[in-house]
């Protein structure tokens, strides 16, 4: 676990680390494989919902829901399908987002846990701020915590699925970049080959907030065994219990 620290200019990753990313996520899923699951934590059963990445659905995390359902966890899919960015204005996309977390603390009459990779790490941390009484914790894989947006090499594909550039503007960015009033834990990789690790981490000043290192690609983190460990350890924690 690093500790807090004020985050650093951030660039995009260079073309080399981008060119091996699909090499080193099939490597990284057959070392999930190969994981010793029976030391990681049951869980309490609380629900958690989880959040894909850009151009991205459900299926690209079934590795990671399987092993939260495993552990005990009720886990929901965020029930938008492809994952092609904010549509329309972006505070309605957000509450119809956040409509859908209440919606499941309601079911459960229980705290509801966020996980989102890359982008979807971006919506879990403004729903949390918009529903903190009914959020226990926020986990994000590889979440840039946007400046400008070019600190990532997915603008291209974001104009794609989107058909929007992927600018933000310094009112949003400086939204995007407070950190959310519950627990929150930000997983990152140096050797990430789409987000620039620097942008991951979170300000040294945000409370009860931690930045966590692996080694690994940004594609494979959904199945990263070290990623699969950090998630089931920091869900296993109380909601008592602060992150860090």
């Amino acid at each position: 676990m690093n500790k807090m620290m004020a985050a650093p200019h951030a660039v995009a990753p260079s073309l080399a680390l981008l060119g091996v990313e699909p090499f080193r996520a099939v490597i990284e899923y057959a070392g999930m494989h190969l994981m010793n699951r029976e030391v990681l934590p049951e869980g309490d059963g609380h629900p958690v919902i989880i959040f894909p990445g850009l151009a991205a659905d459900k299926r690209s995390l079934v590795p990671l829901r399987n092993c939260c359902e495993a552990l005990g966890y009720a886990v929901y899919d965020w029930e938008q399908g492809f994952n092609t960015g904010p549509k329309g204005d972006i505070d309605e996309w957000l509450n119809n987002l956040a409509t859908h977390v209440r919606g499941v603390a309601t079911l459960h009459n229980r705290k509801v846990s966020l996980v989102g990779w890359s982008l979807g790490g971006i919506y879990a941390r403004e729903i949390a701020k918009l529903q903190q009484p009914l959020v226990r914790r926020v986990i994000t894989l590889g979440t840039p915590l946007l400046s400008h947006g070019d600190e990532t090499n997915v603008g291209w594909l974001y104009r794609l699925v989107s058909g929007k550039p992927p600018f933000v503007d310094d009112q949003l960015a400086a939204r995007l970049r407070a950190a959310p009033p519950v627990p929150t834990t930000s997983i990152y990789s140096r050797t990430d080959g789409v987000v620039a690790w620097e942008s991951c981490l979170l300000d040294g000043d945000c409370d009860g907030g931690e930045n966590v290192e692996v080694e690994g690609s940004h594609m494979g983190l959904p199945w990263n065994p070290q990623v699969l460990a950090i998630v089931a350890e920091r869900l296993a924690r109380s909601e008592a219990l602060a992150a860090g």
